[in-house]
């Protein structure tokens, strides 16, 4: 729970435009998001004395924030990977609790796609020539080669087959088939998967999150601010945090993620257990990181992800509906995406999204509870939160 009985809510979501935007800058899809997820909470930007942003280097939350007319009291900018905006939000949900704030924006904005696109940044995806790390780069030790070597212990380990890791993949595409938002729809087959182009083995590139452009914005409040509000409000009902490494030398279990701590900490703190959560939006920048998320919150043993992904279990009609707009993998990825796992988790609870990928409980009803667990660098970092309605 939040660090007192105060409670909070998420009153207001939204994206920017997301896919294939060539012409805007990052500051432009930061605005865009927050105007409308003012909008769609329909409070004046006058309240909003709290600030969160990462990603636009080190004064990322000064320069968006005056970029956009904001001057916050409490700012956050904690960067940890992916899992940044779960971290930001259990951040400023107790800063919320406490007193310490009344509404806190977190908003993303990147151009990822079109920055690479245009040659204004690289698509290398290798990590610090300094520090710790400087004695993995020399050997070419990408990221996706990190979260392929984990895949592969888990292979070995368990014996999960590259099958299950491309149903993932399969599933996730069904679900991104009926958003509008969601970059790639056309349906996609097992065999497609393995048989696309080989990227880190035992990942293709179907294995692998796409690359987009695209913002999102989140708004936390105070439950005095909720009555001012035009929709149901959804509520922060326990969050948790964790890192493990930064080194793969120093990893004790490649098959282990710091998932295992973040979630168990969320579940304890809501007084949940995983089999009452209807849905879950995890970060999916590869096949494996949905698999061993699953076993690591607890919806499976460990192990047994691999049979726990199969049949259809993760689509929006399916058992556990499992990241309902097609996630990294189809819908939008722009280089961090921890703050869509929100938006996406808020809009299923409040029953806003497609009829076709709108989860529906056994009796017919609207989902109650949703998780949401973002992992930051190669499992180096995760943030969980368990979101729900009255």
């Amino acid at each position: 729970m939040p660090a007192s009985d105060r409670r909070v809510a998420i009153v207001g979501v939204a994206l920017s435009d997301c896919g294939r935007i060539d012409e805007a800058t990052p500051y432009a899809l930061h605005a865009q998001a927050a105007r409308r997820a003012l909008a769609d909470s329909g409070l004046d930007r006058s309240v909003i004395d709290g600030f969160a942003s990462a990603g636009l280097g080190p004064l990322a939350p000064i320069e968006v924030a005056e970029y956009l007319g904001l001057s916050p009291s409490w700012v956050d900018s904690t960067s940890v990977g992916g899992a940044t905006w779960e971290v930001m939000a259990a951040h400023a949900a107790d800063a919320i609790a406490a007193g310490h704030a009344r509404a806190v924006l977190l908003v993303y904005g990147s151009t990822a796609r079109a920055d690479v696109k245009a040659r204004r940044r690289t698509a290398n995806l290798s990590f610090g020539g300094r520090g710790p790390l400087q004695f993995e780069v020399p050997y070419g030790h990408t990221l996706v080669a990190k979260y392929a070597m984990a895949a592969r212990r888990h292979m070995h380990q368990y014996g999960t087959t590259l099958e299950q890791l491309a149903s993932i993949a399969v599933q996730a595409r069904a679900n991104a088939a009926s958003n509008e938002d969601a970059m790639f729809r056309e349906p996609l087959t097992v065999d497609e998967v393995l048989s696309a182009e080989m990227i880190a083995d035992p990942f293709t590139k179907l294995h692998c999150c796409i690359r987009s452009d695209g913002g999102c914005a989140v708004l936390l409040a105070a439950p005095e601010l909720v009555p001012d509000t035009v929709k149901a409000p959804v509520w922060v009902l326990g969050a948790g945090t964790a890192v493990s490494h930064a080194s793969m030398s120093e990893w004790e279990d490649f098959t282990v993620s710091p998932a295992a701590r973040s979630g168990r900490q969320a579940f304890e703190r809501a007084g949940l257990r995983p089999a009452e959560v209807d849905l879950a939006q995890i970060y999916d920048a590869f096949t494996y990181m949905t698999l061993v998320t699953l076993e690591d919150l607890g919806f499976c043993a460990k192990g047994e992800g691999g049979a726990f992904v199969e049949k259809g279990r993760l689509l929006c009609g399916g058992d556990l509906p499992v990241n309902t707009d097609g996630g990294g993998l189809s819908a939008c990825h722009p280089g961090m995406r921890g703050l869509f796992l929100l938006v996406e988790a808020v809009r299923q609870l409040r029953g806003e999204v497609d009829r076709a990928r709108q989860v529906r409980r056994a009796d017919g009803h609207l989902p109650s509870v949703a998780l949401a667990s973002g992992t930051g660098g190669w499992f180096c970092s995760s943030g969980t939160l368990l979101l729900g309605r009255d």
